[in-house]
């Protein structure tokens, strides 16, 4: 059925109009980083100055940045590895084995997701303290996996539910085990659910800030959490905020440009009922 010309201009302008307004905080941020801070109180939002780096040259001059930027990439990626792993086994026993309250126990996994993270922090203050986890980049790496775990069962569960059987029944025929089943037959057919699940636990881990603000100290701060150390009682100093905002950006952005195509399958076609 032929659309009216009026209908797919009024579309595409509302996808131009939505695009603008998500990239236009990312633009200024960038165009404010490159200002003095002079400049920031004096042109307001204004993309006609004259550029600088000197905020970028003092965020990474410091030596703290090194460090600050190790730990994100430590928690980031452990982290994201970590969930990865124990969701796809608990996915697939959802998916594949049968017991009662089955479904409801996929389902329900979603609803520890919707918890405010900002809640957490005093209840996981008090554990991690019990615990002897506080200020140390494992206490950190636990948390980002209980946090990012349901989303990523529930997204994979849907995909595992996709992939027949038969193919199993068939590998299994063929002499393979339960485990080789799992690993040669299964994970690479769910690949654009791997992708999608990554992309939104990296991103969490990557630029949670409550609770990593919490749990950790000057040596074990991640980079979100350096980028408050601006804040102080003379002022904020905007031009580094926003330079170390615009350095703790790229690592998502590229990681979601080079899996783009993955994470819309994964995002459109996990999504199923069981």
């Amino acid at each position: 059925m032929k659309r009216h010309p009026a209908l797919v201009t009024a579309h595409y302008a509302a996808l131009v109009f939505l695009a603008i307004a998500c990239v236009a905080p990312i633009m200024l941020m960038f165009a404010t980083s490159l200002k003095l801070q002079t400049q920031i109180f004096t042109t307001g939002i204004n993309f006609l100055f004259t550029p600088t780096l000197e905020n970028y040259r003092e965020v990474l001059g410091e030596g703290s940045f090194t460090r600050y930027l190790t730990n994100s990439l430590i928690v980031g990626v452990i982290s994201t590895a970590t969930t990865l792993v124990l969701g796809c086994m608990a996915a697939y026993g959802l998916a594949r084995f049968r017991f009662a309250g089955r479904k409801t126990i996929a389902y329900t996994t979603l609803l520890l997701r919707t918890v405010p993270l900002a809640v957490l922090a005093v209840p996981v203050f008090m554990v991690w303290s019990q615990a002897g986890l506080i200020n140390s980049l494992p206490g950190l790496v636990l948390l980002y996996v209980a946090v990012n775990l349901p989303f990523t069962i529930w997204l994979l569960y849907g995909f595992i539910l996709q992939v027949p059987p038969e193919l199993e029944e068939a590998a299994a025929i063929d002499g393979c085990g339960p485990i080789k089943v799992f690993y040669k037959v299964v994970l690479p057919l769910i690949k654009p659910g791997l992708a999608a699940a990554s992309i939104f636990t990296f991103r969490i881990a990557w630029n949670e800030f409550i609770l990593a603000l919490v749990l950790t100290d000057r040596a074990t701060r991640t980079l979100p959490v350096a980028a408050s150390l601006y804040i102080t009682d003379i002022g904020v100093d905007w031009g580094k905020i926003m330079a170390l905002g615009s350095l703790i950006a790229i690592p998502p952005l590229i990681f979601t440009f080079v899996a783009a195509r993955q994470i819309i399958t994964g995002l459109t076609a996990g999504a199923v009922k069981g």
